[in-house]
């Protein structure tokens, strides 16, 4: 994992092995955020990652400046990963949450200015999600979710754009 960004920019990391996860490649993940770069200002936004895996996305918006960041993803393995990235760093304001997104979204009231989901390629429930994450959005938020390429969300009544990296598609939903 490497920093493509902001305060920690070119530093690399090696998650463990163990992790469940399918990382943003760093050309996907720059092509992102210089996009989303261009929409928002870091510091001024609350931030959920949901399926946070390693925590590639969350550490880049964390090096990027965004003062409140919070993560979450339902393997142990991921989390004590990003608790560990957390107290290496001296980071106090990223909350990490081992949990179901899907129970998380019902259960937390909080509101995000921006939502980043990259749930596993198999997962079979985009649409759900989608629909549980854009409740939490705030008044002209942004959903951007990570996803294999041959899936459409075109339809859905928020969608924005795509774009594709390779295999990765990004689909960007706002409010009104």
């Amino acid at each position: 994992m490497r920093i493509v960004g902001g305060t920690y920019r070119g530093r690399r990391f090696s998650a463990p092995n163990n992790i469940p996860a399918r990382p943003t490649t760093d050309y996907a993940k720059e092509s992102l955020f210089n996009i989303l770069s261009n929409r928002i200002d870091f510091d001024e936004v609350k931030v959920l990652d949901l399926c946070a895996g390693i925590g590639s996305i969350s550490f880049e918006f964390v090096s990027r400046g965004v003062e409140d960041i919070t993560s979450v993803d339902i393997d142990y393995r991921s989390v004590k990963w990003l608790q560990k990235l957390r107290s290496e760093f001296s980071i106090d304001n990223w909350k990490i949450e081992k949990s179901d997104v899907h129970k998380w979204l019902i259960k937390n009231q909080e509101n995000f200015d921006l939502i980043f989901a990259d749930p596993p390629f198999d997962f079979e429930s985009y649409v759900e999600l989608i629909e549980k994450a854009f409740e939490k959005l705030s008044n002209k938020g942004l959903l951007v979710v990570e996803h294999r390429k041959n899936l459409s969300f075109k339809e859905h009544p928020n969608f924005a754009e795509n774009r594709t990296y390779g295999e990765v598609s990004f689909s960007f939903f706002q409010t009104s």
